[in-house]
């Protein structure tokens, strides 16, 4: 899985190895972090495009984010879109929850949901909010969830 910071420079460690030293470097810095964690999907032609952000909040001093897009061929319908975009931000949180524990960094993952019923992806809010609560996270839904449907939106577009 390939990652990138916002200015397009790669991360050449694997993502739990980049993401254990910024800790340690913001925390050496005094920064006190949180982390939140979304994923947004854009249906171009025949392909869809995944974006998942892995945003730093610096208490107090902004913020940066971890950037990892992927596309595929595959057609969703737009409930199994929006499960799927959940699904591959549990997995990164999943597998970084251990560093967030160790050094009681907050963690929230962020779902491109709308909590508007009006809205199609409404249907998915539901089973996204026991997916993620269900694993033990913290869960934000639109109009919350800035991770996914603005960090991971715009890069997406």
């Amino acid at each position: 899985m390939h990652w990138r910071k916002f200015n397009g420079e790669s991360i050449q460690l694997p993502i739990k190895d980049a993401v254990a030293d910024t800790i340690k470097k913001e925390f050496e810095n005094g920064v006190k972090l949180k982390v939140c964690i979304g994923t947004d999907s854009q249906v171009k032609g025949a392909e869809t495009e995944f974006a998942t952000v892995i945003v730093f909040l610096r208490e107090h001093n902004g913020g940066f984010m971890y950037i990892h897009n992927e596309k595929t061929k595959l057609q969703y319908h737009i409930k199994e879109r929006m499960l799927l975009e959940v699904a591959k931000s549990i997995e990164i949180a999943y597998e970084l929850c251990d560093l967030f524990i160790e050094f009681g960094v907050e963690m929230e993952v962020h779902a491109d949901i709308n909590t508007n019923p009006n809205f199609k992806s409404n249907d998915a809010l539901k089973e996204a909010m026991g997916y993620i609560l269900g694993m033990g996270f913290a869960f934000k839904a639109k109009p919350e969830a800035f991770a996914s449907s603005c960090c991971a939106d715009k890069i997406c577009n």
